[in-house]
């Protein structure tokens, strides 16, 4: 291939580098107002009384009253409103909108609510409200336990996560034509696109969303723009001129989704010589006031439970309750790293229990072809997971680096993780995803909702165009997410772009070399006229998903990675300093090398933040460290020598073999240092290990150890 594989340079890149790139708050329009929201201050009760403090001439202000449709967010489920009515859910829930010529007039302008308080909910283990159920059931559990010589239970925690884009949120709503035009930094647009609907009450026709320049995402901008954008579409509709409305961090950070904190609760039989006989698991997820899309990171955290081994008999039970905290959603990894890290640390407390090395126990039970995961999908000739696992021992120099570290401060741990790529279960065909592919005179050009956010996606897609037609990579044009001009592609989440829409693309180009034959674009189009050529989702027929059951095929495929951390424990202060990760990764088809490798850099020091670093403190249900001063994520002074290796084990129904790649890597990073740690004798089973949690792991040893030296006596 001359193109795919290739490292090309990025569609946008020299716009970036060079600082011509526009991001939202770069635009200005005509007559152009700002907006702000007016959160509420209790985590729960009712609205009382509101009390201007500020002349409100020349300011727009409405509530509630003034929304034109239905006065929620349209999403999954219709819980959460736009505005509150009179019931408070959490703290920061929007409940007034302003907009004002002035920027800082706006923001110094005064609101008094009083409240009615009632008593929220923070313990999400005692929330009487569940969100979702999922029970998935394979074998018999109690035969599996009957057949084990060791059972083993553990309980797993997880907190909150920040997503830390480098660019809020932020949107610009625009009045025009009896409809809205909504310009944004988002993932989504046909998200947006029917929030507004409903909220406005407005036909198809009537709003258009617009992709612009976006910095960084991460789950952090599929759902949320949709809030923004309708609070910007409401001061627009009101005051009749364009709104602006940009977060600052500390409202990004305090008034946003984050990822869900879960409970995990693992007990495991096992064999003699490692074998896995049962697996049984509660996975309990803390949703915030709101569904928002709580019920589908359940689902991909459930399926991935019992992670890339096989076992006869599993029982995993999972459910998403509500609390009084502002409402989590997307976040990279989508379930998946809670869950897996879960099972991971497992792996190694068997693995220790039974004095067995933690590969071989690996080895052990670990997916293959024709063995089937907890939902019963069979595994095909793509699965790898025993070929990342024996090239990352080898590559890192495993065993001899274990036998090095012994007696030292220092530690290695590996993870082994796994990630269904594309949406889950029938996730896709509700989807029914369209791409399309229109001639120009000097090529072709990509007409697609999915959305540039930094992953590289203008310049994979174009790869893979160019690739198939057989013509330059400069002669492929992509053109800006806009649901005026492009078609319903889906979302721009899930590992899914490249392989879904990819292969869409693929297809469409297919046709199109087919019709041009030996004639060039600028000739077809002479004697044609125009051409475009749309393709939809069709769903492989060995793809079978039983919703109700939780049985079948979740995924087309899954992308599997092995990670081995090498870390340092300062034996005064207990930091933990990561050295070295080695990570082996099975991508498909690396369409872009250098940008694949990019994505699973960014993932891995992304999970390492996860693992160690970051903390969201909540204080009667908000975000108390809501700045960058207080929240910490890694630096370039955090981040170890990352040595990264790509395998391609092709999937048959993903363009020249592609799969999902972006979530993986984030999956394996903190099981991987965590089961560094308990080689060290830190057993640690609460994110993030901070320094606290390695001294509090000494301590419970130490007076293990004393209780037990008091028995022996």
């Amino acid at each position: 291939m001359k193109i795919v594989g290739r490292n090309l340079l990025r569609k946008e890149g020299m716009k970036k580098v060079s600082g011509k790139a526009q991001y939202i708050d770069d635009f200005s329009f005509p007559g152009m107002i700002y907006g702000r929201t007016i959160r509420s201050s209790i985590p729960c009760g009712e609205v009382a009384a509101i009390e201007f403090k500020f002349d409100k001439k020349g300011f727009t202000t409405l509530d509630y009253r003034d929304i034109p449709g239905k006065n929620v967010v349209a999403l999954i489920e219709d819980d959460q409103p736009c505005l509150v009515e009179k019931k408070v859910q959490h703290q920061e829930e929007p409940i007034l909108l302003l907009a004002h010529p002035d920027r800082e007039k706006l923001l110094q302008a005064e609101v008094k609510i009083s409240y009615k308080q009632e008593t929220p909910i923070f313990d999400f283990e005692k929330s009487p409200k569940v969100f979702k159920k999922i029970l998935i059931e394979k074998g018999d559990l109690q035969v599996g336990f009957a057949e084990s010589d060791l059972i083993l239970e553990g309980e797993y925690r997880t907190g909150h996560q920040e997503h830390l884009y480098i660019e809020t949120n932020g949107v610009i709503a625009i009045p025009e034509n009896g409809g809205i035009t909504i310009y944004g930094s988002m993932q989504c647009p046909y998200y947006v696109h029917k929030a507004l609907k409903v909220l406005l009450n407005l036909p198809d026709e009537k709003v258009r969303v617009i992709h612009v320049e976006t910095g960084g995402a991460f789950g952090g901008k599929e759902e949320y723009p949709s809030m923004i954008a309708c609070h910007a579409a409401l001061l627009a509709v009101k005051s009749g001129k364009p709104v602006k409305m940009i977060y600052d961090r500390a409202e990004d950070m305090a008034a946003t989704t984050k990822r869900h904190p879960g409970i995990i609760r693992h007990k495991t039989g096992v064999r003699k010589n490692g074998e896995l006989t049962a697996v049984e698991i509660d996975f309990l997820l803390d949703g915030g006031a709101y569904a928002t899309l709580s019920a589908v990171v359940l689902s991909r955290g459930a399926i991935h439970a019992a992670g890339p081994y096989f076992c006869e008999n599993i029982q995993i039970t999972a459910r998403v309750v509500m609390t009084n905290t502002p409402p989590n959603g997307a976040f990279r990894g989508f379930g998946a790293p809670q869950t897996q890290f879960a099972m991971e640390s497992q792996m190694d407390r068997m693995a220790e229990a039974l004095s067995l090395d933690p590969v071989k126990i690996r080895e052990k039970n670990v997916l293959k072809k024709g063995l089937t995961t907890a939902t019963g999908q069979v595994m095909e000739d793509d699965c790898s997971a025993l070929t990342v696992l024996q090239e990352a021992v080898k590559r890192s120099d495993y065993y001899r680096k274990v036998r090095t570290y012994k007696g030292t401060n220092k530690g290695i741990g590996l993870s082994l993780v796994f990630h269904g790529s594309g949406f889950t279960g029938s996730g896709e065909v509700y989807l029914a995803s369209k791409a399309a592919l229109e001639l120009t005179k000097n090529g072709a050009r990509i007409l697609v909702s999915s959305t540039e956010i930094g992953q590289g996606t203008r310049t994979m897609l174009a790869q893979i165009v160019a690739e198939t037609m057989g013509i330059h990579y400069e002669q492929v044009e992509v053109q800006e997410a806009d649901t005026n001009l492009v078609p319903n592609s889906g979302p721009t989440v899930a590992s899914r772009t490249c392989m879904i829409i990819g292969k869409l693309l693929q297809r469409c180009a297919e046709e199109m070399r087919e019709k041009l034959g030996k004639k060039s674009p600028k000739e077809y189009l002479k004697k044609y006229g125009p051409l475009v050529i749309t393709k939809q989702y069709e769903k492989p027929p060995e793809i079978e998903w039983d919703d109700e059951h939780y049985q079948g095929a979740a995924y087309g495929t899954y992308g599997y990675e092995c990670s081995i951390a090498e870390i340092e424990v300062n034996p005064i202060i207990y930091g933990i300093r990561v050295n070295r990760v080695t990570t082996a990764v099975d991508v498909g088809k690396a369409i872009h090398p250098i940008l694949a490798k990019g994505q699973i850099e960014g993932g891995m020091v992304q999970g390492l933040g996860y693992a160690l670093l970051e903390q969201v403190e909540m204080k009667d249900g908000k975000m108390t460290n809501s700045q960058l001063t207080n929240y910490i994520i890694p630096t370039t002074c955090d981040t170890p020598i990352l040595d990264v290796v790509l395998l391609e084990k092709s999937y048959r129904h993903g363009p020249f073999g592609a799969k999902g790649l972006a979530e993986l890597p984030l999956d394996g990073a903190a099981p991987a240092v965590v089961n560094a740690l308990r080689i060290l004798g830190h057993d640690i089973r609460e994110l993030p290990a901070a320094p606290e949690r390695v001294l509090e792991s000494l301590l419970s040893r130490s007076n293990i150890d004393q209780r037990a030296l008091s028995i022996g006596r």
